[in-house]
């Protein structure tokens, strides 16, 4: 028997909303905001649709997402997210691909998975402040890159002299954004310390080596603090970290490859602390260095990523900080 009367399937962008009924095989599309959840509920009325038996299902995004659900908790209405990989491999070989499709395919995945699908948990408000400040730290980071780039590049081009009024105005913008970037990261620390569960688990994975600020802030903020994500292997998944079998029969043969639905920024930001953890980490850098005999060093830096990965949920859920223990024999 169903747990819920109507399953409605979300395809998620950042400006619009393809709904999709499984049951009465309806679709709607509508803006991502007020005036489209307005639009929704007497979509739903006119259909007797009813939001209070429904379960509203959609991909996990990490953000899109989040003025939907804040419509569903003012409602009272069950949601659930799902990882894409998810539903993409439930779903076997399918052809084409838009927004009303899509939406499609995850209310039938939902339908067909409606007895191990559990509603997620309600949204806390610090992560979604969090992923803000983060992504404003972000845009003032990359801002500043481009000045230093354009800098040196003018150095390169011309013989300008030290008091260059287009070199002061460069190194002025990357001063304020400087400041800027301090004030954010000190809001940031505000926030976390400020939750209990968020300042435990953030000592927690910054005890391993490897893991700095920003990638255990960024781990917080797209792990939800860890309960978006109830295993480490399905967050490796989402940062693109877990490669996959590209094989069929027996004359297909490719190499593994991580699916281009990863969270690209998570995967780059682990990059980085994984070739840290491979120079400090004793245990870490005798690894790569045996697995450096057989593989390419993208691949074994692949694989550090996911044990660092391990390590954080490990670590986290024994509520303990990461001590090391692994000794180099002579």
């Amino acid at each position: 028997m169903k747990k819920w009367k109507f399953i409605l399937g979300v395809d998620v962008s950042k400006l619009t909303l393809d709904v999709h009924c499984s049951e009465l095989n309806l679709h709607i599309k509508i803006e991502n905001g007020t005036k489209g959840f307005a639009l929704l509920k007497k979509w739903c009325k006119d259909n007797r649709i009813l939001l209070s038996e429904s379960l509203i299902v959609m991909e996990y995004t990490g953000g899109y997402e989040y003025k939907l659900l804040q419509f569903c908790e003012s409602l009272n209405v069950q949601y659930s997210r799902i990882p894409g990989l998810a539903i993409k491999n439930s779903l076997g070989i399918s052809r084409g691909k838009n927004d009303k499709v899509d939406a499609k395919r995850i209310a039938q995945y939902a339908d067909e998975k409606h007895k191990s699908i559990e509603p997620s948990k309600p949204l806390n408000k610090a992560i979604i402040t969090l992923k803000e400040l983060l992504s404003t730290r972000k845009r003032f980071v990359r801002e500043n890159a481009g000045y230093k780039a354009s800098m040196k590049e003018r150095l390169a081009m011309y013989e300008v002299a030290k008091n260059d009024f287009i070199l002061k105005a460069y190194a002025q913008k990357i001063k304020m954004n400087t400041a800027t970037i301090k004030k954010i990261e000190v809001e940031i620390m505000k926030l976390v310390y400020g939750d209990e569960k968020m300042a435990r688990n953030y000592d927690i994975i910054v005890s391993i080596k490897g893991i700095g600020m920003i990638n255990a802030l960024m781990t917080i903020a797209y792990t939800e603090n860890f309960t978006s994500f109830d295993n480490p292997r399905k967050y490796a998944v989402y940062a693109g970290v877990i490669p996959f079998d590209h094989d069929s029969g027996t004359s297909v043969k490719g190499r593994k490859r991580v699916s281009h639905l990863a969270n690209k920024e998570l995967k780059q930001e682990l990059n980085q602390a994984a070739k840290t953890a491979i120079i400090y980490d004793n245990e870490l850098r005798e690894y790569a260095e045996n697995k450096l005999k057989v593989k390419c060093y993208g691949i074994v830096l692949n694989n550090v990523k996911f044990k660092l990965i391990l390590r954080m949920f490990s670590m986290v859920k024994r509520g303990e900080l990461f001590v090391e223990n692994y000794k180099k024999s002579a």
